[in-house]
């Protein structure tokens, strides 16, 4: 698949002029489109990576931040509706990524629009599994970047420069109240198969709560575990890379042509 996006929303690293299926890419809070530019490095030639870009940073910086899941997925649907209907596509989300993707299928699928083949959830706990304890996006600003800090994906130098701080404060605080007040609708279910692939050392993520995913997908399940901490994709890109292509190109090259009679449908490899 190959669609020009005249969006300031999606990004692509590596253009294929190829019929290639899609591997539609979330931030988690706080990160970018930037963030995927390895993933999207090793998988080129065999799908095409495109990475979404929220408002409120890098190129986006003079753009409002959304704070409320609504306002976000509301304006991500018609920007993503093009991709869904030029050929198969999957959905790759880390931490609030994970919860984007997963409301952006629900939308997709009330809407009638092609939904994605599958959703490869990262990072994250299950939608369901909320905590009262979660206020960062209203705690002071010394905790919230502390907790940042602790979790990794930023370098700590950078939250150190007082000129960098002023720029990506706000953009934490945003997307943080973005995940800390989602609150899904009880009982829907996606259609579409569910990869969920965590650190074992994830200070955010049990393994109890990363399990609960299996509750919010009629579709195959499966959890992936990496030695490793919230950010453990750095460190696994190639494993990544395999996961993605071990699952959704046989989903994609079934439906793009007419299913043989007894053909048992593909899902996730133990």
């Amino acid at each position: 698949m190959m669609v020009t996006p005249d969006s300031a929303w999606l990004r692509r690293f590596h253009p294929d002029d190829r019929d290639l299926p899609t591997l539609l890419c979330l931030p988690h809070a706080g990160g970018s489109a930037s963030s995927y530019f390895a993933l999207s490095a090793r998988l080129r030639g065999a799908v095409d990576v495109v990475a979404v870009q929220y408002p409120g940073r890098q190129d986006r910086y003079v753009e409002p931040a959304a704070v409320a899941m609504d306002e976000l997925v509301d304006e991500l649907l018609e920007e993503v509706r093009p991709v869904a209907a030029a050929g198969p596509y999957a959905l790759f989300g880390h931490s609030m990524g994970a919860l984007v993707g997963y409301e952006l299928t629900l939308r997709l699928e009330r809407a009638g629009d092609p939904p994605p083949r599958w959703l490869f959830a990262s990072g994250r706990r299950a939608p369901s599994r909320l905590r009262t304890d979660d206020h960062l996006h209203a705690r002071p600003e010394e905790e919230l970047v502390r907790h940042v800090l602790t979790l990794g994906g930023i370098q700590p130098q950078v939250l150190a420069d007082p000129d960098l701080r002023a720029m990506i404060v706000p953009v934490l605080r945003a997307d943080f109240t973005v995940v800390e007040t989602y609150r899904p609708e009880p009982g829907r279910r996606i259609g579409c198969p569910v990869s969920v692939l965590v650190g074992d050392r994830d200070p955010v993520v049990h393994r109890e709560e990363a399990m609960a995913w299996r509750e919010h997908t009629r579709g195959a399940f499966e959890l992936t575990s990496f030695v490793g901490g919230h950010f453990y994709l750095t460190d696994y890109v190639p494993e990544l890379a395999r996961t993605v292509l071990d699952r959704f190109l046989p989903a994609a090259a079934a439906r793009r042509r007419p299913a043989r009679a007894g053909a048992t449908p593909p899902g996730p490899r133990s």
